[in-house]
């Protein structure tokens, strides 16, 4: 049954709760990436090598996405939602007590499976608590808190890292309360829908043979090559070695571009309304084509933030 509040659907607890579970899945990785350069010095590790610490957490979504998407389809959103906020909290925590790489990657894959279903689940959890308007309203709410939690994470993790390059590593432990919080105070319907794994396989089998499906999902491959990779790895790394920018100015730096790509999806509508999909695509593309090559040829630390609104621009198309 949907709810229908009387007052404004932000008041609303459900919601306020929901942008809990929003700000921690994003937490994961624009917190950590401006410690980066400090964590390859301080365990005396290659920096090429610090990359892991995003591949290790990003690869169990990959694969349990879909699987805890069907559980919570059949167990209940709470059943799977609370003990990933616990277990995303808790080992995101013990990554700060840690001092050797291979053990902080153990807690970081650890994290990574407690995230998988975050992303997914706050966005399933506001289509069952609203329609209609209210939807509409709800996502646009919480659209607008992923983008503040996006855009503030590298500037306050930045911050934390010129403390220690441990700190930004205890952000996560906030997940724990909103687990307990989650538990008792979210009021959410429990789906009817109990199809089996074997259903859903066969319908997502189904949407991946549209051609048009198959070109999005391509794209948002595409997409997160570019963003984990050459941006949220390797710049950090840029701005520390070539630029000897603290980690302070590296979160400074990165929210920038978060900021920028909150402006440029917020004018989606518009653009829409006057250029095809297609259209946004290819300039998405192409912006961050342009980014990219400029960033080598630039000497000058602040000069960088002109590639990086070019970035951002594309990455909110």
């Amino acid at each position: 049954m949907k709810s229908a509040p009387k007052r404004p659907v932000y008041l609303d607890t459900n919601l306020q709760l929901i942008f809990g579970i929003t700000l921690s899945a994003v937490m994961g990785v624009s917190s950590i990436t401006p410690a980066f350069p400090a964590i390859a010095r301080e365990l005396d590790i290659p920096v090429h090598s610090v990359g892991l610490l995003i591949t290790v957490f990003t690869l169990p979504g990959i694969f349990l996405a879909p699987v805890l998407g069907v559980l919570a389809d059949r167990w209940g959103r709470k059943r799977i939602l609370i003990p990933a906020l616990m277990l995303f909290g808790i080992a995101g925590g013990a990554c700060g007590f840690v001092r050797d790489f291979n053990f902080l990657l153990v807690f970081r894959c650890l994290q990574g499976v407690g995230a998988a279903s975050l992303g997914s689940l706050n966005v399933t959890i506001i289509g069952d608590l609203y329609s209609g308007n209210e939807l509409a309203e709800a996502m646009g709410y919480n659209a607008t808190v992923l983008n503040i939690g996006t855009a503030s994470y590298p500037a306050i993790g930045g911050i934390l890292a010129t403390l220690g390059w441990f700190y930004p590593f205890f952000l996560p432990l906030i997940a724990v309360p909103m687990g307990f919080l989650v538990l008792f105070s979210l009021k959410n319907p429990e789906p009817k829908n109990k199809q089996g794994f074997k259903v859903y396989l066969g319908n997502a089998y189904k949407g991946i043979k549209s051609r048009q499906i198959l070109i999005l999902f391509l794209t948002s491959i595409v997409t997160f090559i570019i963003l984990y990779g050459p941006y949220l790895t390797y710049l950090p790394i840029l701005l520390s070695h070539s630029f000897q920018a603290s980690s302070f100015t590296i979160g400074i730096i990165m929210s920038i571009m978060s900021l920028t790509t909150a402006v440029s999806s917020s004018q989606l509508g518009r653009l829409s309304k006057r250029f095809s999909h297609k259209t946004l695509l290819r300039a998405a593309f192409i912006f961050y084509a342009v980014a990219l090559i400029i960033i080598p040829f630039i000497h000058s630390l602040w000069l960088l933030i002109f590639p990086i609104i070019i970035f951002g621009m594309g990455h909110g198309m």
